[in-house]
């Protein structure tokens, strides 16, 4: 497409494989059966994915428990009483928390795409979680015998090893998840952890040529479970001039949602650097209401304005389920909201005589 588009990531899960995780969990149902539902689930969703006219599809992040936790799940060195995240509407979104090394991934992401990659027709892209999400994992006090130095390089590596084996399998991009970058201006107003999560990141996208980093890209937004945010009241003003330091190609950024448009987009213009593409949010996953692609039209023409046509692509403002429980959102919407989107950057495009 003369305008690229491409989703975030997460589908809402159908109720079977809901019902079925609750059944893996209370040891109903054996890792075999578990594994049939989750490729059910992956098949249906592909298939309903390439029929929104979508170009680049994702496995709607089927088989994951969340975004957030997906390479660690079934560690036997984790606690649940981890880093709480607290949402707008009251509830909590909790971390786990490391209790011994050595640290390990358990399911890398590649072993997902694998799976998507089965069944796609289309080019697949792959979201993994951030090096900086997964540093909070680290207690505040030092584990015995497994310095923080120690656990953070270990991270490094495991996420070297992911997206490398991502794109060797030829994953359309690999989308960082950075959810905690407004996150963190919450939690710390001097933003030193944002930018020690900026470095930690970087540490990571240095491993990688800038033909590989073309390829990586970073999402960022406030967070998006059960029609609440946890970071939307911190500005992204706070947030934008060092997000344009990490060292991709590729920016997903929450838009559709944000109060005032173009003071988010003249910063965007003031920072994007050359040979860097940012993807506009042009639909807003929290709101029930489906978008008519004449609005999406008028989001792109909006951003058009400010982002030169060869840097700009649109996306979804988040995923629509990002944690695998979360059913505040239709599979039926989520699916008409991604084809509003398809043929309203095409309706954009057209209107800017760039089809």
């Amino acid at each position: 497409m003369a305008i690229p588009t491409e989703p975030i990531g997460s589908i809402p899960r159908p109720l079977p494989l809901i019902e079925a995780a609750g059944a893996f969990k209370a040891g109903r149902i054996s890792e075999g059966e578990m594994l049939l539902v989750y490729d059910a689930a992956v098949r249906d969703t592909i298939e309903q994915f390439e029929k929104t006219g979508s170009p680049v599809i994702t496995d709607g992040e089927q088989a994951k428990d969340s975004f957030a936790t997906y390479p660690i799940r079934g560690l036997d060195n984790l606690s649940a009483d981890g880093m709480s995240i607290a949402f707008a509407d009251g509830h909590i979104r909790s971390l786990p928390r490391l209790t011994r090394g050595p640290f390990i991934y358990r399911t890398p992401a590649d072993v997902y795409l694998e799976r998507a990659q089965r069944y796609a027709h289309v080019p697949v892209k792959q979201a993994i979680i951030s090096a900086s999400a997964l540093s909070m994992l680290y207690p505040q006090t030092a584990l015995p015998g497994y310095s923080r130095e120690e656990y953070l390089e270990a991270v490094l590596q495991e996420q070297e090893g992911e997206i490398r084996r991502c794109l060797q399998r030829g994953a359309h991009a690999v989308q960082v998840d950075f959810t905690e970058g407004r996150l963190s201006i919450k939690l710390d107003p001097t933003r030193r952890l944002l930018r020690s999560f900026i470095d930690l990141n970087n540490l990571v996208l240095e491993r990688f040529s800038p033909q590989e980093r073309r390829q990586i890209g970073i999402h960022t937004c406030p967070g998006a479970d059960r029609d609440s945010s946890h970071s939307a009241g911190i500005a992204y003003a706070e947030l934008l001039p060092s997000l344009f330091d990490l060292q991709v190609g590729r920016f997903y950024m929450q838009l559709a949602s944000e109060l005032d448009r173009p003071r988010v987009l003249t910063m965007v213009r003031d920072h994007i650097k050359p040979g860097q593409y940012v993807f506009v949010g042009v639909i807003d996953v929290l709101n029930p209401r489906i978008e008519t692609p004449e609005e999406v039209k008028q989001r792109v023409l909006e951003a058009a304005k400010y982002i030169p046509l060869n840097q700009l692509g649109t996306t979804d403002d988040c995923g629509f389920a990002p944690f695998s429980d979360d059913t505040s959102r239709s599979r039926d919407t989520a699916f008409a909201k991604i084809r509003a989107r398809v043929l309203g950057t095409q309706l954009a495009a057209k209107s800017l005589g760039v089809e």
